[in-house]
């Protein structure tokens, strides 16, 4: 079996300490499970459909719509005081810091950049909360070609090639410890409401010590150490029913914006 932490591996450094914190708790657990790279640009979805899973971080919204569900491993809770000590993120949205965009309002009939069309916190989580303010008109010049990850919209904002773009609150907060040169580039000027944050999943049940090695890893000091590093506070058992929102959202959110008109042009890759 698998793990892999690619959406959240926001930079070398971090991918190197999710690798480190993977194989130790794997270790704790004395389960069969290797820990692999499934770097950008390769599709995520791809990774999902594997039937070899054993503690691979996989989007809540795919999750919720899959049948049948992996099953679920732990999530994680980030340690900064904002998420609460819930195991739940949002979307920030950004734009340059030297631009004039005072509010998210300011930037329609600009550009905005989203990471993949089934990504919850890259495009859906924007697409539930701009439903209703578009008037009977587009709300933005365009929606440029994928991103694919949260580094890759944020880079469009800072050079240009988009206006705003919504960010993984969590992701968002690994790179402003990590990769402060981006993010010192841009200010957030919204956000979406908090949902439940991307699990950790496995193809099948049984997994019951690697299970118990994520929610007591933060008990650990080696462990903690490098949970620390990267903003986590500890993993706790997520329910499967908690993800429904995200189903019912999306739902939501592709019914509305197949009537009315996000944006004057939309890549094909985001057509409803």
């Amino acid at each position: 079996m698998i793990a892999n932490a690619r959406m959240y591996s926001v930079s070398p450094e971090v991918a190197a300490l999710w690798r480190a914190l993977l194989s130790a708790i794997i270790a704790k657990a004395d389960v069969e499970v290797t820990v692999i790279d499934h770097a950008a640009p390769a599709a995520l979805d791809e990774l999902w459909r594997r039937t070899d899973q054993g503690a691979v971080f996989m989007c809540g919204l795919p999750f919720s719509r899959a049948q049948p569900q992996p099953v679920l491993v732990a999530a994680p809770v980030p340690a900064p005081p904002e998420f609460n000590g819930r195991a739940q993120y949002w979307s920030e949205l950004v734009v340059r810091e030297d631009s004039d965009f005072q509010t998210v309002q300011d930037t329609f009939g600009k550009r905005i950049a989203f990471t993949v069309a089934d990504s919850q916190s890259g495009c859906i989580a924007a697409l539930t909360y701009f439903m209703g303010a578009d008037g009977g008109r587009p709300l933005f010049e365009e929606v440029i070609a994928p991103t694919v990850t949260p580094v890759g919209a944020l880079t469009a904002v800072v050079r240009g090639a988009a206006d705003v773009a919504p960010i993984d609150s969590y992701a968002f907060a690994l790179l402003r410890k990590h990769r402060p040169d981006l993010t010192s580039q841009v200010r957030v000027v919204g956000n979406t409401a908090p949902t439940p944050i991307p699990p950790l999943v496995a193809s099948q049940e049984g997994l019951d010590a690697l299970q118990s090695a994520f929610l007591e890893a933060h008990q650990n000091a080696s462990m903690k150490a490098m949970m620390d590093q990267l903003l986590l506070e500890r993993f706790v058992r997520p329910e499967p029913s908690s993800y429904a929102v995200l189903r019912d959202r999306f739902e939501a959110a592709t019914r509305y914006w197949g009537s009315h008109r996000f944006a004057g042009t939309t890549h094909p890759a985001f057509a409803t």
